[in-house]
């Protein structure tokens, strides 16, 4: 992959993957200020503003810059609308790199996820040339790893009352997929 270049993006089926504009940042805010979505994340805040999701958006190009995170927003092929997000946070110094992901909450349960997640798997081991992809999700998401699953990736582990949501600890499991396992 050449850094140098502006990011890249991914057609898929029926996505794009595609660098997020400021542009998306209203879309941004009203899928991601769902209480529903924040409730089945890790870092999203809660309530989601038009200004953080300015804030988060200028964040990409510099990290893309440090090749340290590369962050796509996932939109339908056919209308160019956002559904959600997905990025791969590169650990160079380990070859590994951790995905996270959100969809807005009225396009759940269309393999969205799964086929975003497919190309991102694919960009990480045959382009980034990476040894091992990771992701956790919490517990009662059992949607999240169904969506990790049906891309082959291996349940690792269970780490008990591991982040705190407002006031409740919660458990995250974890998944991981390495290259040699990989079935491009």
């Amino acid at each position: 992959m050449n850094w140098s270049k502006p990011q890249i993006s991914i057609i898929t089926q029926r996505l794009v993957l595609r660098p997020f504009a400021l542009s998306d940042s209203e879309a941004t805010k009203t899928l991601a200020n769902d209480w529903d979505v924040y409730d089945m994340t890790l870092n999203l805040p809660h309530p989601y503003s038009k200004k953080d999701a300015i804030n988060w958006i200028n964040t990409h190009q510099d990290q893309y810059s440090k090749q340290s995170n590369i962050v796509f927003a996932i939109t339908l092929k056919d209308t160019n609308t956002l559904i959600g997000a997905i990025n791969l946070a590169i650990r160079k110094t380990n070859s590994s790199a951790e995905f996270g992901y959100w969809i807005g909450k009225k396009y759940w349960n269309n393999g969205y996820c799964s086929e975003a997640l497919k190309s991102i798997l694919k960009l990480g081991f045959n382009q980034l040339k990476l040894n091992r992809i990771y992701a956790s999700h919490i517990a009662r998401n059992p949607a999240s790893g169904k969506v990790m699953s049906k891309n082959r990736m291996i349940k690792e582990g269970l780490l008990k009352k591991q982040i705190k949501k407002g006031q409740v600890f919660e458990d995250l499991v974890m998944y991981g997929l390495l290259k040699e396992d990989f079935d491009s």
